[in-house]
């Protein structure tokens, strides 16, 4: 007979001792996306008056950054809601969703940018450099003040890399654009304008495509960054003992944040499959990062030639829960 252990706890739970974190996160990211919305209608008129693909790259970087930051919070909010019959892991992936959609996003608009320089090279048009340069400044005040307020925040969250990541573009944008307009100034040369503006679109197309492939790595339930299979399960046979063998052994996060794993577990004859239990979830906790477990106990002999274990009947444990 196999004995089963279950450790269940609402997402309520596991986010016990960063629920403080997660708040003050929530009360960042609308402060930046105000910040960055107020500020890209500012830009998109500069951008249209002045000619500057580098303010209008850098207004699109805005806009998308102020719906993004929407999501942000809005995922923040949603993952405050306690688990239920039909989440039961309540709502802490939605901010993975939305990181992977910040960085789809990113990526859309880098190629957008992109391809309106390739249009700028083909037919330049006049730059107001005096303007422009104005405009500029003024936006990257606002950007560096959105990035120190997100700074704070918990780095370790994808959705706050989102935020932070899109800031950052905008920093990027505002910088190039001010280089843009002082050359312009300088030497009337207007093709710089396109050159800096996709040279901001390739700097974040890679971090956006980091970004997206962190984020796909949670949603597929890969194994969690920092975390090796094989090393956990000779750690866990080699020093909790009783332990016979461990596999069947998966790894994954909910958020990015927060390790989870499922094993089996087989035991010596004799052995207390609770004091076992114990043991196991003490020594993921405390040596591998993994708050939450399922442990599935089996008492047998594997037979050499592969056949049915024989496993001891009359052991039933209590389902036992992992704090």
């Amino acid at each position: 007979m196999i004995i089963r252990t279950t450790t269940v706890r609402t997402a309520k739970t596991m986010m016990h001792g960063g629920h403080d974190l997660g708040a003050a996160d929530k009360k960042r990211v609308l402060a930046a996306a105000v910040l960055t919305g107020g500020f890209m209608v500012a830009e998109v008129i500069g951008g249209l008056l002045t000619g500057s693909l580098a303010l209008l790259a850098d207004a699109g970087h805005m806009l998308t950054d102020a719906i993004a930051l929407g999501l942000a919070w809005y995922a923040f909010h949603l993952g405050e809601r306690p688990a239920n019959g039909r989440h039961t892991y309540g709502y802490g992936r939605v901010k993975t969703l939305v990181a992977y959609t910040n960085g789809l996003a990113i990526f859309l608009v880098a190629l957008w940018i992109c391809y309106e320089a390739w249009r700028r090279f083909q037919a330049p048009l006049p730059v107001l450099g005096g303007p422009m340069l104005v405009v500029a400044a003024l936006g990257l005040a606002v950007n560096v003040a959105g990035f120190v307020i997100l700074h704070g925040g918990d780095r370790g969250s994808l959705n706050m890399r989102g935020a932070l990541l899109h800031v950052l573009g905008d920093i990027l944008g505002s910088l190039a654009a001010i280089v843009a307009a002082l050359v312009i100034l300088a030497t009337g040369w207007t093709p710089i304008d396109p050159i800096l503006s996709v040279l901001v679109a390739v700097l974040i197309l890679s971090t956006a495509w980091n970004l997206m492939r962190a984020a796909a790595h949670v949603l597929l339930e890969g194994t969690p960054a920092g975390l090796d299979r094989d090393a956990i399960v000779n750690d866990l046979q080699d020093n909790v003992p009783g332990v016979r063998e461990v596999h069947h052994v998966h790894l994954w996060s909910i958020d990015g944040a927060r390790n989870m794993a499922t094993l089996h577990a087989s035991l010596k004859d004799g052995v207390d499959a609770h004091v076992a239990v114990d043991a196991i979830k003490s020594r993921l906790r405390a040596g591998h990062d993994i708050s939450h477990a399922t442990v599935e106990i089996e008492f047998d002999r594997r037979a050499e030639d592969g056949r049915p274990r024989e496993a001891v009947r009359g052991v039933s444990p209590q389902p036992r829960h992992l704090h």
